[in-house]
């Protein structure tokens, strides 16, 4: 085999259409743009415009807002809290903070805070100090004997 003889399959690669090449082209002259008009030309993009009538993006109403200075948990599930617990990655005996889970890997960055949801079991008693919980974590934990602290004086309103 040599170099000159290598080739692709039959078939394999499509040769791309070459437009403005002549008339025996099949796509030459104007190159399937049609006569005149804004999208003959170069350098066109008519994303949502529809012909003058207004744009179906403005003729539908706003909705939603963003509150600029809501704040965003960090979320674990006591499912992970215990598998990290058997993994020996969290000490039961020490009260688990955001800075323990942090350090353990269970969270990669605290955020506003850490917030405990009852997604799975936990059957060890742990000290848990977060800035937030659900109910049902809350009964979880006491329900092994362990405790919830919520540190975060808006959350703790709520969580109670």
């Amino acid at each position: 085999m040599k170099l000159n003889e290598l080739s692709d399959n039959p078939g394999a690669a499509k040769k791309r259409m070459r437009v403005g090449r002549g008339p025996g082209s099949g796509k030459g002259k104007m190159g399937g743009r049609g006569i005149k008009g804004q999208k003959s030309r170069s350098g066109v993009a008519i994303k949502g415009y529809e012909g003058g009538q207004m744009p179906l993006y403005q003729r539908l109403p706003k909705r939603g807002f963003n509150k600029p200075n809501r704040k965003s948990f960090a979320v674990v599930n006591l499912g992970l809290i215990q598998k990290f617990i058997d993994a020996k990655k969290l000490d039961a005996g020490k009260a688990i903070d955001s800075d323990a889970l942090v350090a353990s890997g269970l969270v990669r960055r605290s955020l506003d805070g850490i917030r405990v949801l009852a997604k799975g079991d936990i059957t060890s008693k742990i000290d848990l100090h977060v800035a937030g919980a659900s109910k049902s974590a809350v009964e979880a934990v006491e329900k092994a004997g362990g405790s919830v602290t919520v540190t975060a004086p808006a959350a703790a309103a709520s969580a109670e």
